[in-house]
């Protein structure tokens, strides 16, 4: 059996490269049925998250009991779980500029080794003793000159000049991205970084560390009145101010502006085609970002916006405000919650300004004066530069190496792999990388199971098509191919396929030589004459079952095929709490159970194999149905997370090695590698246990 099952790898393998050719030429694809469905999930997954809003609080009790959770499950969305070691902060003041009453210092600090914060302090020339103080934290204005960047401080200095004429001390940092030292806000927004999801990274956890350590700073300075610290920022500012306002009691009034919105507004309107990933935490505990502006109560909060803000929309901001303001009413605080919508795009308009003015004195001044002078630019932005040379020990540039700790493998010693083991290990998963699966099975694979898309019969080979419903809205089908002179019972082995993109067009070029009248609807590819030849001639040979599916978004499900639309629609999974490639692992899990259910498999054993990028969500879902599979074949596996797939805070669990001696625990798993040094630690771990030997294979590839 094993010399055929090469055979038909093989011809796998052959196929792809006959049939890869004749896929670049197809005629565009019809996408509008992937389109569809994708975007009736997104609508009821956002529509499920913002009803359970902050719902279950009907009482001050209730909320304060679950607060200081809700709280450090932002503090590990953020990556900040552990809290990394609050090293000295080394500052340095690197000179000072005057204008009339005002001073302001350039500054810089290290918010740990090597990650550095520049800075401007504006204060007064004259104060009698501390003063309150402001953390504010720039949106996204890039100030550069001749391939110098100034940071964005510099264009947001209006503000701290303001602070500092009216009676405050104000701390203005430059972002990661846009300051002096330039590193990286957009992940997965245009660089392909995905690997920041499976690391459970985002640069939104750097900017909010950045804000904690700021606010040491600014309690270390003799100026500053420690427990009257305020923080504001717009567009992404705004975003920090939810951050350090929701994580850190020491803020006693926050303005953000223009920096949240709802589910509704990021996901089903598209808003997160605008945002870079410092807007958002990895969102581990699936939440509406109402939940994140709840833990600013009872604390004095002004959120402010414009009315024609598209990337902010108006609809969300009211649904966070309105949301928000339950919290602050079970409290009996409705006055330290306000809604500010100036008339306006997105944009630094003065009618915002005003307002977070008033708020500030109103609560960290006790007065609420007229405000007589404006917010304007007083310094050129060289006048403002920290750093004449930029230091070489930065980490500002690569911090997302770093930044959240990865998992470190055991010793292959020290792994056991038993029943209670490996069911532990599913239970971690599930609670960190996969908490967006559906709780339950939603629909019945057996009721599904009854109603046959299609069959159909040529050249002695019998074609069955399925539809299943892994979950509410996705719908899949499930081909299965066997010879017409075996009855189902008889199968003595059903081997799922699992398919990519490529893998598809593979199977479509097959079964056209006899099924074309079936597959009409789908993208043309040459029929393969040679194929369903070798194809048929296994399946008349043996009583074996061969299926095939390809998860949601591939195939017959395939949506927008755009580098932009599939860039964004990965990234709304994300805000979901979920990956992509995570919810193919639950596909194929289903897919599995479908294939079971099939009349005829219910005592069959079955196999799976995948190539390419579905190794790894094959692997998971064999992982977790572990009773069903009874061997995995896996080609082209990667060796780690960081090269997929892709799923949400997976490296700082384990990565893939690890798993592979979970998964064969039950399943015998063969791998397809001609280097078989790299998986010398799941063979290490298999052969330690007498029960399991041999149920990790190494081969190389035919």
């Amino acid at each position: 059996m094993q010399n055929i099952f090469r055979r038909l790898a093989l011809f796998l393998l052959l196929a792809a490269f006959q049939q890869f050719a004749s896929a670049q030429d197809a005629a565009p694809r019809d996408t509008s049925r992937g389109d569809a469905m994708i975007s009736r999930y997104f609508a009821a997954q956002t529509a499920k998250l913002g009803n359970a809003s902050l719902a279950a609080y009907q009482s001050k009790e209730a909320w304060e009991k679950d607060r200081a959770t809700h709280r450090e499950r932002l503090f590990e969305m953020l990556g900040l779980d552990p809290m990394p070691e609050k090293t000295p902060l080394t500052p340095v003041i690197t000179g000072t500029v005057e204008h009339d009453d005002i001073v302001v210092e350039r500054l810089h600090f290290q918010s740990r080794p090597g990650l550095y914060v520049t800075g401007n302090l504006y204060r007064p020339k004259q104060q009698s003793g501390p003063l309150p103080a402001i953390l504010y934290v720039c949106g996204h204005g890039r100030v550069k000159k001749d391939d110098i960047s100034f940071g964005n401080k510099t264009h947001y200095q209006h503000h701290g000049a303001w602070f500092a004429r009216n009676g405050y001390v104000c701390l203005t940092i430059d972002t990661l991205q846009l300051g002096e030292i330039e590193g990286i806000h957009h992940g997965t927004h245009n660089l392909g970084r995905w690997w920041w999801n499976s690391r459970g990274y985002s640069s939104a956890g750097v900017e909010a560390w950045n804000c904690i350590r700021s606010l040491d700073y600014l309690q270390s300075r003799s100026e500053v009145d420690g427990e009257r610290i305020g923080v504001t920022g717009r567009s992404g500012g705004g975003a920090y101010s939810w951050w350090i306002a929701a994580l850190d009691e020491r803020i006693k009034c926050a303005v953000p502006v223009a920096g949240i919105t709802s589910l509704q507004n990021h996901v089903v309107d598209g808003c997160v085609e605008g945002h870079c990933d410092c807007m958002y935490m990895v969102n581990t505990y699936r939440w509406d970002y109402a939940q994140v502006a709840a833990l600013v109560a009872p604390r004095p909060l002004l959120i402010s916006n414009t009315d024609k803000d598209r990337i902010f929309p108006l609809d969300g901001v009211v649904d966070v405000y309105s949301k928000a303001r339950r919290i602050y009413e079970l409290y009996g605080k409705r006055d330290h919650i306000g809604l500010q919508i100036t008339e306006g795009p997105h944009k630094d308009t003065q009618e915002l300004r005003i307002h977070a003015f008033h708020w500030f004195n109103r609560f960290l001044k006790g007065e609420d004066p007229l405000i007589e002078t404006a917010a304007v630019k007083l310094f050129e932005p060289e006048q403002l530069r920290v750093f004449a040379q930029l230091p070489k020990d930065e980490l500002n540039t690569t911090i997302d190496e770093t930044f959240t700790a990865t998992a470190v493998l055991p010793e292959a010693a020290d792994v056991t792999v038993g029943n209670c083991q490996t069911a532990g290990y599913c239970k971690r998963l599930t609670e960190l990388c996969f908490r967006g699966w559906p709780d339950k099975d939603e629909v019945s694979v057996k009721q599904q199971l009854e109603k046959t898309a299609f069959e159909a019969e040529h050249d002695g080979v019998h074609l069955s098509a399925f539809t299943f419903s892994p979950e509410l809205n996705i719908d899949l089908t499930l081909f299965v191919l066997r010879s017409s002179k075996v009855k189902p019972e008889a199968l003595k082995l059903s081997v799922l396929n699992v398919l990519d993109e490529q893998g598809w067009s593979e199977f479509l070029a097959t079964v056209r030589v006899g099924f074309s009248k079936s597959f009409e609807n789908e993208t043309t590819a040459a029929p393969d004459d040679s194929a369903w030849s070798s194809l048929a001639r296994l399946l008349k040979a043996n009583p074996w079952g061969m299926a095939y599916v390809c998860p949601r978004g591939i195939g017959p499900t395939a949506w927008d095929q755009s580098a932009r639309k599939q860039t964004h629609n990965r990234r709304r999974f994300m805000l979901l709490g979920q990956t992509l490639d995570g919810m193919r692992v639950w596909d194929i899990r289903r897919a599995l159970r479908a294939l079971r259910a099939v009349d005829g498999n219910e005592r069959v054993a079955i196999w799976c194999q995948a190539e390419r990028e579905m190794s790894g969500i094959a692997l998971y879902a064999t992982l977790f149905e572990r009773s069903t599979v009874k061997r995995l074949d896996l080609y082209d596996l990667p060796t780690s997370h960081r090269d997929g797939p892709t799923f949400l805070n997976v490296l700082r669990q384990t990565d893939i090695p690890l798993t592979v001696a979970f998964a064969a625990q039950r399943t015998k798993v063969v791998i397809y590698d001609n280097a078989p040094e790299r998986w010398a630690f799941p063979v290490s771990v298999i052969e330690r246990h007498e029960d399991l030997k041999g149920q990790v294979q190494i081969r190389r590839r035919p």
